[in-house]
């Protein structure tokens, strides 16, 4: 394994280097942008991808007071109510309560869909890709939030520091109301310190476990007693702040949960957690513990730790030499990494060039196969890697392409062709050749990887031959299914 950062010259990087760069920094890509990246080059093409500013309107239609606080005339007639034992104001008040957390949930339906149909129709899809790295990182549950407009509200918080600061992204988490109210720090005061917010992050969102200490912990929660919200806003409650000195990892002063952030910061612990946090989302599937990565990796992954130090936490210097590495483009990493359900949703349609098809559908499906938008299965965020597949969600994840690329949906029995409503034959723009070898090789290249060796390409030459009317879009859109239902096809 070549494990050096120097950058790949232009003359290594062609059309299959372009395609690996969008799967790993976008979510892929068809022929004419692979081309157009690949004519570029590596300097301009990475450049292109992190300078790349949106021109969609990355605005959701979410009602911010359909969860709110009850205003002064409703408390004090919820009182009188309970006062006089009127039940049916009591009553009331509840069904009003009930039918707005259910607004609320159709809300969130709303919210996932308006994400997915963005990641698939964004120009920026490096910036989307790191909003969902985000999201995982610094996982927060709406089952828990309880409040669809707070989970959107952090969900651009990500998209504003998508790129830049990492120091400045853990500074805006701890001020986000949705975070606060997920670790319970809207219950953090003086005088019963709440641990959750100051424990995860330390272990999960900036040094790792065995970074720190119980007392540590302790200390940690003092410096962000206060740190509350007062409906969909940040509120720091000096009456409840303890501002008396703490001691955080050998460092003491009157710490409030800023400094508290900033003592994180400095730990040489920290760099290297968020470096090999970068490396598995963008490189390999190793395991979260540096000290179990393999040395080839490891050693990257403590020059990534170095450089993003040396940057003061700005993640795009970093990415820029990653993804214009050697290393990042070595055989043992090209293809050998298994797809999320978001990258193999968006990535199929992006790729390929389908229909946007029922973007509720989609959001169900990769729910089923796991990855549950704005509603991570814990703290933790997503594993990823060899958890994203087992028997149920691989079952999924074919039904999915399949519905991509024909339009059926497996889960309605009426279904006619009308229905696929796409066009593939575009992808074979610039194939001279309507035989079924070349056809075959331009979309297994595309969608498998130039590297996938001429026995696994055998059985699709044969089944194109076999086709009575030739290459035609009904026998395209036949090949592609079978390409996607192909082990390879999980991988990226």
């Amino acid at each position: 394994m070549d494990t050096s950062l120097s950058p790949i010259q232009t003359s290594e990087f062609g059309p299959a280097q372009a395609r690996h760069l969008l799967l790993r920094a976008g979510f892929g890509g068809g022929p004419t942008e692979i081309n157009q990246l690949a004519e570029a080059g590596p300097d301009k093409a990475v450049r292109q991808m992190l300078e790349a500013s949106s021109s969609d309107n990355s605005a959701a239609d979410i009602d911010p007071d359909v969860i709110r606080p009850p205003t002064r005339e409703e408390r004090e007639a919820f009182v009188k109510a309970r006062r006089d034992n009127d039940e049916a104001a009591r009553s009331e008040a509840r069904r009003i309560i009930n039918e707005r957390r259910a607004q609320d949930r159709r809300m969130l339906g709303d919210l996932r869909r308006w994400w997915v149909g963005l990641m698939i129709e964004t120009d920026a899809p490096l910036r989307e890709n790191l909003v969902l790295l985000w999201h995982s990182h610094f996982a927060s549950r709406h089952r828990n939030v309880r409040d669809t407009y707070l989970m959107y509200q952090q969900n651009q918080m990500f998209r504003e520091h998508a790129a830049g600061s990492f120091a400045e992204l853990a500074k805006a988490v701890v001020h986000d109301p949705a975070m606060l109210k997920f670790l319970n720090n809207d219950q953090n005061n003086k005088r019963k310190p709440n641990e959750n917010l100051a424990r995860e992050f330390m272990e999960l969102f900036t040094l790792g476990e065995g970074n720190y200490a119980e007392k540590d912990i302790k200390q940690g929660a003092r410096a962000l007693t206060g740190y509350h919200v007062d409906d969909n806003d940040f509120e720091f409650n000096e009456r409840r702040h303890d501002g008396s000195k703490k001691t955080v990892l050998g460092e003491t002063g009157q710490f409030d949960g800023d400094d508290f952030v900033d003592v994180l910061l400095d730990q040489p612990a920290c760099p290297r957690y968020i470096a090999l946090k970068l490396y598995r989302y963008f490189v390999a599937d190793v395991s979260d513990h540096l000290d179990e990565v393999p040395g080839e990796n490891k050693a990257v992954v403590q020059r990534i730790a170095v450089m993003l130090r040396k940057n003061d936490y700005q993640i795009t210097p970093v990415l820029e030499v990653l993804l214009k590495s050697r290393h990042f483009y070595d055989p043992e990493v090209v293809g050998r990494k298994i797809k999320s359900p978001a990258q193999l949703v968006i990535g199929t349609t992006r790729t390929l060039g389908t229909p946007t098809r029922s973007l509720g559908t989609l959001s169900d499906g990769m729910r089923t196969m796991g990855q549950d938008l704005f509603d991570p299965p814990s703290v933790a965020g997503w594993d990823g890697g060899r958890n994203w597949i087992n028997t149920s969600t691989l079952f999924t994840r074919q039904n999915v392409c399949t519905y991509l690329i024909t339009g059926k949906d497996p889960r309605k029995k009426n279904w006619n062709r009308k229905q696929t409503n796409y066009d593939p034959m575009p992808l074979l723009a610039g194939v001279e050749s309507r035989e079924p070898k070349p056809v075959v090789d331009h979309l297994v290249d595309l969608m498998l990887g130039s590297h996938t060796p001429a026995e696994r390409r055998e059985p699709l030459y044969s089944f194109m031959r076999g086709r009575d009317k030739g290459v035609t879009p009904d026998s395209v859109i036949a090949l592609l299914t079978l390409i996607s239902a192909m082990p390879e096809y999980q991988l990226c």
